[in-house]
């Protein structure tokens, strides 16, 4: 089908975005979360698919799992596989309001990854509108704890993408058009240090302070950062009182690489500052892990297909494989052709500046439509 023909409006598909971006939905916030996910069910419940709530843990939001009728529902189908959980804390409107300024709209989560979701949404709406039978059946899933690493919703996201022919996801779009063909892997530890406390006034050296073994441990662990694999301390908390020795800090730490072989040498060299026995105690666990994504001969196909696509709507294309982890890990690593970054081009997302180009919302949102439309049994 031509998809430049498809009634996509970039004004109008801003006006519905903004009314998910002003719900804001931190992934530490399991109402909050539920806010956004009832006007997304709502939004998939008009547009004819039978919805299900499911709650994977009491500490998280509900997940939307939403199935749109077809005349084959059984065989294996496309997952839209989106996160409607963002970084971004309560009352951050405050300070990131939702503001336009020219081609730009600024809002908390509407790059990552409120306007990629919306996008796919959209372009079902207009298949719906024309009647576009789809060759395959869609299932959208839309999760609750991406940005803390996923950790109850894996099994359900595998599950689902068992079930799929293929698997696209509406992340933030790679600068200059690209799409996301492969992830780096992924892992988050947990490190602790604990101390001896003292009256920091009365007896110093008596104390044996945690946060000063931690902000050694912090040094050393960003000075590991390589080529090969990267390390950065995201979390760092001690302390009550300024007049007492610390005698507990943690720490988080994220670290990424391209090859499954790296990170996992890297967590060997995190692990190797565990110290049970020093004078102050050091204490590192392994937390959630993404595993490598590296595109298969058949995923490649879907880059191809998007690569058409984009040249068919007169826009430059390219494709990488690309940090940040996703969702895409889990299903790419397990072998399901998977194609991410599918997204509406922004940038600044996890910051104040959060920001998209509204005039990507229907050229991508084209591109998901045809996508939609090329993807059949036979990939």
């Amino acid at each position: 089908m031509d998809i430049t023909n498809l009634d996509f409006d970039d004004e109008a598909m801003l006006v519905g975005l903004q009314r998910w971006v002003v719900c804001e939905s931190p992934s530490y916030d399991p109402c909050a979360v539920n806010r956004m996910q009832d006007l997304a069910a709502h939004d998939l419940a008009v547009m004819g698919a039978s919805i299900e709530r499911i709650n994977p843990h009491h500490s998280v939001g509900d997940c939307i799992r939403a199935r749109f009728p077809h005349s084959s529902p059984d065989q294996p189908g496309l997952l839209i596989l989106g996160h409607m959980d963002t970084v971004h804390p309560l009352g951050t409107l405050e300070h990131l309001p939702v503001k336009r300024d020219g081609n730009l709209c600024f809002g908390p989560g509407i790059c990552d990854m409120k306007g990629g979701n919306y996008l796919a949404l959209e372009a079902i709406r207009q298949l719906n509108r024309i009647g576009a039978k789809t060759p395959l059946p869609i299932t959208v899933l839309l999760t609750s704890d991406e940005e803390i690493g996923s950790p109850h919703t894996r099994h359900l996201i595998e599950a689902e993408a068992t079930r799929a022919k293929a698997v696209l996801i509406p992340e933030p779009a790679r600068k200059g058009n690209g799409v996301t063909s492969g992830r780096y892997a992924v892992a988050r530890y947990n490190v602790s240090t604990y101390g001896k406390p003292s009256h920091a006034g009365l007896r110093l050296s008596e104390g044996r302070s945690a946060i000063r073994k931690m902000a050694s441990h912090i040094i050393d662990i960003e000075a590991m950062t390589s080529d090969d694999c990267t390390f950065s301390v995201g979390v760092m908390n001690s302390g009550k009182w300024v007049n007492c020795v610390s005698s507990e800090a943690t720490a988080e730490v994220l670290s990424m690489s391209k090859r499954q072989q790296d990170l996992d040498d890297g967590i060997k060299k995190m692990l190797a500052f565990n110290d049970p026995d020093g004078d102050v105690m050091t204490k590192v666990s392994v937390g959630l892990t993404r595993p490598v994504w590296t595109a298969s001969e058949t995923g490649l196909k879907l880059v191809d297909l998007a690569k058409r696509l984009s040249t068919q709507l007169g826009q430059p294309f390219h494709h990488e494989s690309s940090g940040g982890g996703s969702d895409g890990n889990f299903t790419g690593a397990m072998g399901v052709p998977t194609l991410d970054g599918l997204g509406v081009a922004g940038d600044k997302y996890h910051t104040l500046e959060e920001h998209i180009k509204i005039d990507s919302l229907s050229m991508r949102g084209k591109m998901m439509a045809g996508l939609l439309m090329g993807i059949k049994h036979d990939l």
